[in-house]
């Protein structure tokens, strides 16, 4: 064999090598991170939802669950994650550090609210400030509904949410906070309305045992993002699904069993009243 033939089946095999290295990389996972902002017990769901992705953007997915608001903040800081359904108020503390992707459409809008809940026995308290001296469950440090919303209210009444209650705890889930309200471990709670509202819808049993006494205003619905290096095909990509699932069979079965309507590329003004509250708390 000459050297000139040898030279150039070599470089047609270092070619080949580098188009499968090319379709190595295309085929990496793209990995979506799930908060408690999602209601992420429902696995089959959540398995539906990857395979109809995966489908539309011919890439692998991911779904990454962390239990805590934190965790998922975390991975999409160190680019562990190229998309995370987060909460208001870890985009709020990362708005520059990742870019809104989507916002889902809640009965219609893209917002939602926080819910006072007390146990369905209590029928006198119709405010956060009726509960002084009480057990009081948060959802998480860094949740907007479950967390943010009551302090606030607290505040801006003039006491100190620190020394407002007898007892709080955190449950790391607004479904958890409900069922702690539900059980009588505590004698209020703050939550998610989507969660709360979706659970009455599925489980009726337990929400009956609660009451909502008091509904905040509205906020925009928590964000989907994506971490800040993410490549701009992937963003539209991702994007482009999401926003076209309302535009066929396999997509609105899906939306209705999320109990959304879709959803829209959303603005970042729609967290502007989210981080007033925080720069009440020196947070913002």
């Amino acid at each position: 064999m000459s050297k000139s033939l040898q030279r150039m089946l070599v470089a047609l095999w270092l070619a080949v090598l580098g188009m499968a290295a090319v379709g190595a990389t295309d085929a990496r996972p793209i990995r979506f991170g799930m908060t408690p902002a999602f209601l992420h017990d429902q696995h089959a769901l959540l398995a539906e939802w990857r395979v109809y992705l995966e489908q539309r953007l011919q890439r692998p997915v991911e779904f990454v669950q962390r239990d805590r608001y934190r965790d998922t903040m975390d991975l999409l800081q160190q680019q562990k994650v190229d998309f995370a359904w987060i909460c208001d108020t870890p985009y709020v503390m990362l708005k520059k550090e990742v870019r809104l992707m989507s916002v889902a459409l809640n009965e219609g809008k893209p917002t939602y609210r926080s819910y006072l809940i007390v146990p369905a026995r209590d029928t006198q308290t119709r405010h956060v400030t009726d509960l002084q001296g009480a057990t009081f469950a948060y959802a998480d440090p860094h949740s907007n509904t479950g967390y943010l919303v009551p302090r606030y209210e607290i505040k801006r009444s003039g006491a100190d949410p620190t020394k407002f209650f007898k007892k709080t705890f955190f449950t790391w889930s607004h479904r958890k906070v409900i069922d702690a309200v539900a059980a009588g471990l505590a004698q209020g709670g703050s939550v998610d309305s989507y969660v709360w509202d979706v659970l009455n819808k599925v489980r009726p049993d337990i929400t009956a045992k609660t009451r909502i006494a008091w509904r905040s205003e509205d906020y925009g619905f928590p964000p989907i993002v994506a971490q800040g290096a993410i490549a701009s095909a992937d963003f539209l990509a991702m994007q482009a699904a999401l926003m076209n699932m309302k535009n066929d069979v396999q997509g609105r079965a899906l939306l209705t069993r999320l109990r959304l309507d879709g959803f829209i590329e959303g603005s970042p003004a729609l967290y502007d009243g989210v981080a007033d509250m925080m720069r009440l708390f020196g947070e913002h």
